[in-house]
């Protein structure tokens, strides 16, 4: 049996200095179950990384999505390892800040001018003031997950320290259901700047839906924008605009436009972009030139190999290998499979007595001893092989029929060796 020691032990450590023990809440102990989870990676090569206690695992995670390529990839190595010789970050813009525009501009849809930040948060935000200062509205409507700035986590239960009037400009809406977005134009007449939605999560948008957002949106004075933290740069080259052929208004990047390094970016209608001259979104590390050739190598090996085809291809074999899974083991009460094959969910319903989060203590306990690293939705990279994919969909053979075992015995829990996860705050 798989020990995690070390990095219990770390965690006691990193906590009497780090709230939580981590710079990102979905990296924390709120998210695994202690005793049975590792807590610190110690490095990653390719489709796999190794924990501080030495255990190796096929990471379907992939530090959040933002991994596209595989860890330490040769092609982004060898471009920020140049690029170090040169410099990091200097008192004049870089080249590479026009050329990784230029990347962009050609392979996304809605792109003709660039602005960079660090993290899709930065993004989304600068996005946000954008389309308030073009329409001279304070309102947004949104729907999906955009990160830890007030505009958006003021609408969730994490909304702690968020100023009450800053909660009332942000207004959520039902994904593909349309007449809750009119719901929201006809409740603030002229008052909605913009529209920000992520274009999929782990629901596919109805035939036509995205279309008639835009529609909406733009019959309403309203712009839209599609956060494409996640779906940039996976779905297709030119991220969900390009896959499900509607172009917005603005759309921001990040995670996978780096291979991991920390880069996001604002892209768009050049009208709209310009209003950047005198919106102020600046910030001293905008321009830091290693993540920016990280940045140009993947979107050059996104253009020149197949690493969508081969996500995809990856993402199908998951997708119909779980679904036999659960039929087989009539467990359809208890999973079930959607999104996208580049970025597959197993979804967890509470079933049999147990809630989602005894279940899903269960699975997690159950796939870290077999060198599986996943938290529900399967994130892939051009690293992963036909064996690790095979990996995968042999502990899921193994782990989901125990599950179906321990909600028929009428007591999970005494399948657990530690303490259940509790319920937290649901970003999808």
């Amino acid at each position: 049996m798989r020990s995690f020691e070390k990095s219990q032990a770390f965690l006691k450590r990193a906590e009497r200095v780090i709230p939580l023990g981590s710079q990102t809440f979905s990296k924390s102990r709120t998210q695994y179950p202690l005793g049975v989870s590792p807590f610190f990676i110690e490095r990653g090569q390719g489709s796999r990384v190794w924990d501080l206690d030495g255990n190796e695992y096929v990471d379907f995670i992939n530090s959040l999505a933002s991994i596209t390529l595989g860890y330490n990839d040769p092609d982004v190595t060898a471009a920020v390892t140049a690029q170090l010789q040169d410099g990091v970050i200097f008192s004049l813009p870089h080249r590479l800040e026009t050329e990784v525009a230029e990347l962009i501009c050609e392979m996304v849809p809605c792109a003709e001018m660039v602005r960079f930040g660090k993290n899709g948060s930065d993004a989304t935000a600068g996005a946000v003031r954008i389309v308030r200062a073009f329409t001279g509205r304070e309102h947004i409507a949104q729907c999906g997950y955009h990160g830890w700035q007030d505009w958006y986590i003021g609408t969730t239960a994490r909304n702690l320290g968020v100023p009450v009037s800053t909660r009332e400009l942000t207004h959520p809406f039902a994904y593909n259901d349309l007449a809750s977005l009119q719901a929201l134009f006809d409740k603030y007449p002229g008052q909605i700047a913009g529209v920000v939605m992520e274009p999929m999560g782990g629901t596919e948008p109805q035939p036509g839906y995205l279309q008639a957002v835009k529609d909406l949106a733009h019959q309403h004075g309203a712009l839209l924008v599609f956060d494409e933290t996640i779906t940039g740069f996976r779905f297709a080259n030119g991220g969900a605009q390009d896959w499900f052929k509607v172009t917005p208004d603005l759309a921001t990047f990040g995670k996978g436009l780096a291979n991991g390094y920390p880069v996001s970016a604002i892209a768009g209608r050049a009208d709209v972009m310009k209003m950047m001259e005198e919106v102020f979104f600046s910030f001293t590390f905008g321009g830091e030139a290693l993540s920016l050739a990280a940045a140009k190598a993947t979107l050059t090996k996104l253009k020149t190999q197949p690493v969508i085809n081969r996500l995809t291809q990856h993402g199908q074999t998951i997708q119909a290998g779980l679904k036999q899974i659960i039929a087989e083991h009539k467990l359809d009460d208890v999973f079930s499979v959607s999104g996208h094959p580049t970025w597959t969910f197993l979804n967890i319903k509470d079933a049999r007595g147990s809630t989602v989060f005894d279940i899903k203590t269960l699975l997690m306990q159950e796939q870290h001893q077999r060198g599986i690293l996943c938290l529900g939705a399967h994130n892939l990279s051009y690293a992963h092989s036909d064996a690790d994919i095979q990996q995968l969909l042999g502990m899921y053979r193994e782990v989901l029929p125990l599950i179906g075992k321990a909600l028929d015995s009428g007591n999970l829990r005494q399948f657990l060796r530690c303490d259940p996860l509790v319920p937290l705050f649901k970003v999808r």
